[in-house]
């Protein structure tokens, strides 16, 4: 008869296979509109900065989300909030199916994404609760490769969408999540459930906060800023006087968890140019159609689902901080070429995304692994949500900035090797992003590396990849 843990394990396994599956369809989901952005302008009579919100708008409120749910599987059943969530990301397709005009395309995506947020919550608990500790980031890799297969699919169904039919059928891939909810809803373990008073208060002063924000920066509003800073007070207030606040303030005296926030910040912001620039790009640039740009992107989306889980062992083997090297590299080389060689064949610029893609993915991995472990148990579900967060308000913004950017026109080049006449304004963004790339690798290896404490934790595994103890966050029970 099989053991508690035996069964825990198995569960996990078989959970870590759906949320693959779960990623793929999300990560199309969030993706495919980004080649739809003309189509939709060109409809509508909008400019590229307010379609933008058809992207940005969704990764708002879709970091928002990440934070509640994560804050609700401390005290609520991960396979209630899965299946509410994934019910109501279905039925914001449905929305987005039947809508005529942009205010209901904005308000299908926005549906989507409140019950979309339930899986990068669900992402990130899953392997601390159901994975040990030296398999966590096989099981992260494993799961980074249904991001990935969503960023192959994503560019070819969206342009065969484009190409035979209207692109408010994109709004169709959602509903196939229902296919792998009773799948759900049979792995996940009927883990105990404490309900706890939620500080409602706080967190809606932390969503007022971030809307507000993301907005003042995205429309150049100063009372914005202003109504932005004054709930960002309110909720700080909350969350120092509620006996259960939202956020527990003592989170972030972890200077490693707060410098990895921080850190994950300007990572976000940089790696939103590979899948919200580089559609552009190809369209602007190399006038390429939606099909053709479509198959331009998946050599770089098909590397990231070959090296994913690869990547993930070799965390697992050799340490966050040399799988962070390698994606700095890697990153650190793309955004150069790119930068470079903005305006040479489309095929070149395809090669160029491999080294990003593979290069994001790894940073993913990394910054994820090395994060989480810096966590206590009954904290993992909230500051799992907030890294989340970091990542989707980063896309909102970067999206929202890069197409205020490119809006401006024609500029100088701050690249001087760039030769080419046309992508001015892509090649200065991706020039700045390399050298943001290259701090952050100074930084990472002078100061983040020695705060998470990571080489200690490496010397505890017995070479045999084995922890000498259990860390106080595993649980070996149903849960």
């Amino acid at each position: 008869m099989a053991t508690t843990n035996e069964r825990s394990h198995a569960n996990g396994q078989q959970l870590i296979l759906v949320l693959m599956f779960t990623m793929t369809i999300s990560s199309m989901s969030a993706m495919m509109f980004n080649l739809a952005l003309p189509a939709i302008r060109e409809q509508f009579g909008l400019t590229l900065a307010q379609t933008s919100w058809v992207s940005s708008l969704y990764m708002v409120i879709y970091a928002i989300g990440t934070v509640i749910y994560g804050k609700l599987a401390d005290s609520i059943k991960l396979k209630s909030l899965v299946t509410f969530g994934l019910l109501l990301f279905a039925g914001g397709s449905l929305v987005g199916i039947f809508s005529q005009t942009f205010w209901m395309v904005l308000a299908g995506r926005c549906l989507q994404a409140m019950g979309a947020a339930a899986i990068p919550a669900t992402a990130g608990l899953i392997p601390v609760r159901y994975m040990s500790p030296e398999r966590r980031g096989a099981a992260i890799g494993t799961a980074m490769v249904g991001l990935a297969l969503g960023g192959v699919l994503g560019p070819v169904i969206s342009a065969l969408v484009l190409h035979f039919t209207h692109w408010r059928y994109l709004f169709s891939i959602p509903l196939f999540v229902l296919i792998l909810l009773p799948l759900y809803r049979r792995y996940l373990g009927e883990e105990a459930s404490s309900p706890a008073k939620v500080d409602w208060t706080g967190g809606g002063m932390l969503s007022a906060t971030v809307v507000l924000l993301v907005l003042s920066l995205t429309n150049r509003s100063g009372w914005m800023l202003a109504a932005g800073m004054v709930a960002l007070g309110v909720f700080i207030k909350c969350i120092r006087t509620v006996e259960n606040p939202f956020i527990q303030p003592r989170l972030f005296r972890s200077k490693s968890y707060t410098f990895g926030i921080i850190m994950m910040l300007f990572i976000s912001g940089s790696v939103t140019s590979l899948s919200f620039l580089c559609p552009l790009l190809l369209t602007q640039v190399q006038h390429l159609s939606p099909g053709w740009v479509g198959l331009a992107m998946v050599p770089a989306a098909a590397a990231q689902a070959i090296f994913g889980r690869r990547a993930g062992k070799l965390a697992d083997r050799r340490g966050n901080a040399y799988v962070f090297t390698i994606a700095s590299g890697l990153l650190l080389f793309s955004f150069a070429l790119l930068s470079t060689f903005i305006g040479a064949s489309p095929m070149f610029i395809a090669a160029f995304l491999i080294f990003g893609n593979v290069g994001q993915m790894c940073m993913v991995i990394a910054m994820s692994n090395a994060i989480s472990s810096t966590l206590p148990k009954e904290q993992v579900g909230i500051g799992i949500g907030i890294l989340q967060m970091t990542n989707f308000i980063m896309f909102a913004v970067a999206s929202a900035v890069y197409s205020s950017l490119l809006d401006l026109g024609g500029v100088a080049k701050l690249n001087l090797a760039n030769g080419y006449v046309d992508g001015a304004m892509y090649s200065n963004i991706f020039f700045v992003l390399a050298l943001i790339q290259a701090a952050l690798l100074i930084f990472y290896r002078t100061r983040f590396v020695k705060m998470s404490g990571e080489s200690a934790m490496r010397s505890s595994w017995n070479g045999s990849n084995k922890p000498s103890t259990q860390p106080p966050f595993f649980e070996t029970s149903d849960r």
